[in-house]
This record gives structure tokens, C-alpha cells and sequence, in this order.
């Protein structure tokens, strides 16, 4: 049975071409990338101990490993926080049986003041199993229509993966997809993350189990909104880590005028002291 680390060294592996590493290509393989000999030989590692970590039959690398590892699959920083990040949980005792305590959906007042000092801004604070804990009066402007804020405990996994109107609302739907079911290995316990993921794959489908396997490091660009009402929405994202709480607050930031002004007309409001990015 493999684990988060060996499916993502593996999956890593597959990815990459020896050519782009100044390696030879041997011709004609079983698999696509790099071989288990090319990887070993470059992370000074032997095949049998490579084998052994990508079929989850080692799970407690050394440090001095998963970082031979990293340089030899030349990941960038994202990549390595995430493979360090795998080493931590792959290393740990899982169990998905009973349904752990959740998250906690409780905010921290100040956390609810500064939220509330983004207004008239567009901004909430989620946890990274995708549950929206708050938001301001501009992200249900923005989100109106769409029936992402429907029921009492809204989650954008979730609707990204099981509403259909969600792929309508995001112009890039792929890549936001991507972006959820990646920020599920980031969650507040691993236990959290295999009930959640076991819960939602039978309505979600292979859209999402295989996103959630494939360890692909999302690269967030401009959020590309499809709103109901006819606008299209360019929204960049800043995103502040409350680690201590295992939430973040994101703030969407109006990426050129025709953006900023729709957000006004959805709020309703005239178009002064908006939150807004200056391109």
C-alpha cells in the first residue's frame, strides 16, 4: 500500500523528462520520466531504498534523504514545503475509520475585527478543508447568484467539485480545482483530511480523487470569475495564515477597473473608498 510521499516522489518522478535534468534518454520505457536508477543516482540513494519509500515500505526518511530527494527531482519551494510536508504525515500513525474531531469553526474576535476592517472590501476566512467560516458584505456580493453560500456551513470544496453551476462561475475551473483538492493535504490533521476526502470522493467523482493523488503544486494566478449577473471578474488573492487556528484569511483584491466597478454595481454601493489593487 503506498503513502502520500511515495505517491507524490513517484508521480514527481513520472513528470519529468531526463532530457530537462542533462540526463540521456534510454529510448523506449515501461513508464514515463525519470527511472528509479535515475532518480537514485542523482539523490545518492540506492534503487532497493527508493522502491521501498514510493511503495510506502519506508515511511521515516531521514532529512538528509528528503532533501537529496528534492535536489534531485529539482523542485522548486512550493514543491519542497509540500514533500516535507508528506514526510511529517506519512511519517505519523492514520486512521480514517471513526470521524476525528473537525476543525474548529470558531473565530478568534480579533480575527473577526480585522475581517470586518476590510469592508467594504472582499474577504473571508476559511479553513483548508474549504469550510467559508465568515466573510464580508462584498463576498456575498460577489458570490450572489451562485449558490456557493447556500445552507448554514458553506464549503468551496466541496461546491467546486459536486454544484454544477461551479464551473460556470469559474472561468478556470481546472485550476481551482486543482487548488482545493491540493490545500486538502495542507487540512489540520490528517485524520480530518481522510474523512473528509473519503466522504466527498463518492459524490465528487474521479475529478477529484485523481487531483488529490496527483500532488501537483498549484500555480495560483488571477481568479477568473464568471458572475450570474453578465460580469466578468479578474480578482487577485492575498492570503494570511493563521496557523495557530488552522484558518486563513483571504482577501480578493479588484485586479483592473472594469473589475472594481462591477463590484460596486453588484454591491450596490457608489464607487468610493473601495479595496482595490492598482495595476
Amino acid at each position: 500500500m503506498g503513502t502520500p510521499l511515495g505517491d507524490f516522489i513517484r508521480a514527481k518522478r513520472d513528470s519529468i523528462q531526463p532530457r530537462s535534468l542533462g540526463l540521456p534518454d534510454h529510448g523506449r520505457r515501461r513508464a514515463p520520466g525519470l527511472r528509479r536508477s535515475d532518480l537514485a543516482g542523482r539523490a545518492g540513494i540506492s534503487v532497493e531504498y527508493l522502491t521501498r519509500l514510493e511503495q510506502g515500505r519506508d515511511r521515516n526518511p531521514s532529512v538528509t534523504v528528503v532533501n537529496a530527494i528534492a535536489d534531485a527531482l529539482s523542485l522548486d519551494s512550493s514543491e519542497r514545503d509540500h514533500l516535507r510536508h508528506l514526510t511529517k504525515i506519512t511519517g505519523g500513525e492514520c486512521t480514517a475509520h471513526t470521524r476525528p474531531a473537525p476543525p474548529p469553526r470558531e473565530l478568534r474576535p480579533p480575527v473577526l475585527e480585522t475581517l470586518g476592517l476590510l469592508e467594504p472590501g472582499i474577504a473571508m476566512v476559511t479553513n483548508r478543508l474549504g469550510d467559508i467560516l465568515a466573510r464580508t458584505s462584498a463576498y456575498e456580493a460577489v458570490t450572489s447568484g451562485t449558490g456557493l453560500l447556500d445552507g448554514d456551513a458553506p464549503n468551496l470544496t466541496r461546491y467546486v467539485f459536486t454544484d454544477p453551476r461551479a464551473r460556470t462561475f469559474f472561468a478556470d475551473w481546472d485550476a481551482v480545482a486543482d487548488e482545493q483538492a491540493f490545500d486538502l493535504w495542507l487540512g489540520p490533521s490528517i485524520e480530518d483530511f481522510e474523512w473528509f476526502t473519503a466522504e466527498l470522493a463518492s459524490a465528487a467523482g474521479p475529478d477529484f480523487t485523481r487531483r488529490t493523488n496527483r500532488h501537483e503544486v498549484p500555480r495560483r494566478g488571477v481568479l477568473r470569475l464568471d458572475h450570474p449577473s453578465g460580469y466578468g471578474l479578474r480578482l487577485r488573492r492575498e492570503t494570511l495564515d493563521l496557523s495557530s487556528d488552522s484558518q486563513q484569511l483571504v482577501v480578493l483584491l479588484p485586479a483592473d477597473e472594469a473589475t472594481a466597478q462591477a463590484v460596486d454595481r453588484l454591491r450596490g454601493l457608489p464607487p468610493h473608498g473601495r479595496l482595490r489593487a492598482i495595476s
